[in-house]
C-alpha cells in the first residue's frame, strides 16, 4: 500500500466522491491520527474516540461532495468530528449539568504551568473534567466557539456555558498544580 501525503488530498477526495474504497481507506490512513487526536478530547475513553472517529468518516464518505474543494479540508473535517463527538454525547445522556452563573470563578490562565507539562498529560487532565465541564471547554478554549453557539449546540442556556467553562477552568487549574506541585 503506498503511503500517502497531503498533496495527494485532492486526488484522494475526488476517489472519495466516485466512492473508490481504496481512496476511503487513503483519507482514513491519512486522516485517523488527526481524528482521534479531537475526538478523545471530548469523550470519556479511547474506544469511544475511535467509535466517534468512524462514524465521522462514514459522515465524510456520504458527504465529500459537498465539501468545496477550493477550502481547505482539515477544518471541514474538524467541525465534522467535534459535532460528532457532541452527538454521542449526547447520546449518552450525560450532558445535562446545569449551574448557576453566580457559583462560578473566573480563573486565569497560566503560561507558565501549561508550559511544564507535555500533551498526553494535558489531554489526561481534560479527560478527566465531568463531560458537560471537558465538552464546554474544548468548544470555547480550543475550537474558538462563543458561549451563544455552545449553548445552541448544546441545548443549555448561556450562562450554563459559561458557569461550566469558569469549573472547568477552575477544575484543570487545580490538576496542573497538582501535576507540577506548584
Amino acid at each position: 500500500m503506498p503511503q500517502h501525503n497531503d498533496n495527494d488530498l485532492p486526488a484522494i477526495l475526488l476517489g472519495c466522491c466516485k466512492r473508490r474504497r481504496d481512496a476511503q481507506h487513503a483519507l482514513y490512513k491519512l486522516f485517523y491520527g488527526y481524528a482521534m487526536s479531537v475526538a478523545i478530547r471530548y469523550v470519556d475513553s479511547e474506544q469511544e474516540a475511535i467509535s466517534v472517529v468512524n462514524d465521522s468518516f462514514m459522515k465524510v464518505y456520504k458527504s465529500v461532495k459537498s465539501f468545496d474543494p477550493e477550502k481547505p479540508f482539515k477544518p471541514w473535517f474538524r467541525r465534522i468530528v467535534v459535532n460528532t463527538s457532541i452527538n454521542h454525547i449526547q447520546k449518552q445522556s450525560k450532558f445535562k449539568v446545569e449551574s448557576n452563573i453566580e457559583d462560578a470563578v473566573e480563573v486565569a490562565d497560566r503560561e507558565e504551568i501549561l508550559s511544564q507539562i507535555n500533551y498526553r498529560e494535558l489531554v489526561r487532565m481534560v479527560q478527566s473534567l465531568g463531560v458537560a465541564y471537558r465538552t464546554v471547554f474544548n468548544l470555547y478554549v480550543i475550537d474558538g466557539l462563543k458561549h451563544e453557539e455552545i449553548a445552541k449546540t448544546l441545548g443549555i442556556t448561556v450562562s450554563t456555558s459559561k458557569s461550566n467553562l469558569s469549573r472547568a477552568r477552575h477544575r484543570m487549574r487545580e490538576l496542573l498544580k497538582q501535576q507540577i506541585n506548584y
